[in-house]
């Protein structure tokens, strides 16, 4: 088999495994409070990277770490997994599945805008433009098709699954910067992370006890493919990819799969404003794509 198919079935499965995770989420959060499913879903990440960092023969590489290293560390993982999914699970909780994860798709939006700010990228007036249509999806999103009167169902929720792009583009310029091994500055983010939720789940009170199965579960399945092994399946599909073009433009197949899904298994009737704003949201984005050099 050629390398360029292998990488389209290895990003396929990625893409795939991705868009089941807002199910699980919602799934999840029918038995466990959002700190529950935060808990059992990062500590399953954990659990699979270090196994995936000692199948590499990658773990005497925690040992050369430099103090810089652990501090960009400390720091990524107060971001991620932390307050990404803090933010994120809340904001599920609070929200129906559709509409959580089409603002929360705005993540792709704020990474252009911060790699113009931070990166120094530039940008021409269609790129801008790419931009406006972005927000005005995520509008008609929020709004569920009412622009005039700009009528949130749920505020704290939308704020939530938007706060939640810029935790996530702000973990990524960081990222982007950190030049180390992929798989161990991960495995050491969610360490650290992992200590942050501890220390915030004892500070809360909040009871780990499991009621029902099917939460820890479907916890265990996020913090497996929403975490740990999708992203790796994925890493290998840019590594064998000719061009890594070639690949990452499946991901935004994503989005529509995982509407299909939470209409088929939470029985969640998908609004038109959603499809329209997703559509409108990916639009954007690959016009900021083609533009921002």
């Amino acid at each position: 088999m050629k390398r360029q198919t292998q990488a389209y079935l290895y990003a396929l499965s990625a893409v795939l495994l991705w868009s089941t995770v807002a199910t699980a989420f919602k799934l999840s959060l029918e038995n466990f409070s959002y700190l529950q499913l935060l808990f059992y879903s990062v500590l399953t990440a954990l659990l699979v990277l270090f196994v995936l960092l000692i199948a590499n023969g990658e773990l005497a590489k925690l040992k050369s770490q430099s103090k810089k290293d652990w501090a960009i560390s400390i720091l990524s993982g107060g971001l991620n997994p932390f307050l990404y999914y803090l933010v994120l699970f809340k904001a599920y909780e609070l929200l129906p599945a559709q509409e959580a994860l089409s603002l929360n798709y705005s993540w792709a939006v704020m990474v252009v805008i911060f790699s113009i700010i931070f990166l120094k990228q530039k940008i021409n007036l269609i790129g801008i433009g790419g931009i406006l249509l972005s927000f005005f999806g995520l509008l008609l999103i929020a709004t569920k098709g009412n622009l005039l009167s700009l009528n949130f169902s749920n505020p704290l929720g939308t704020a939530l699954a938007f706060g939640s792009s810029l935790i996530w583009a702000t973990f990524w310029i960081i990222n982007l910067k950190d030049k180390r091994d992929v798989l161990v500055k991960l495995f050491l983010s969610f360490a650290a992370g992992f200590v942050f939720i501890a220390i915030y789940i004892v500070i809360t009170g909040t009871p780990l006890g499991i009621s029902e199965t099917s939460g820890l579960l479907a916890a265990v399945y996020v913090g497996l493919f929403e975490m740990g092994v999708t992203f790796v399946v994925w890493l290998k599909a840019l590594k064998l990819s000719e061009n890594t073009a070639k690949v990452s433009s499946l991901i935004y197949l994503s989005p529509f799969l995982s509407l299909n899904l939470i209409n088929i298994i939470l029985g969640e009737k998908i609004l038109i404003s959603t499809i329209i704003g997703i559509t409108l949201i990916i639009g954007g984005i690959l016009i900021q794509k083609i533009k921002v050099r």
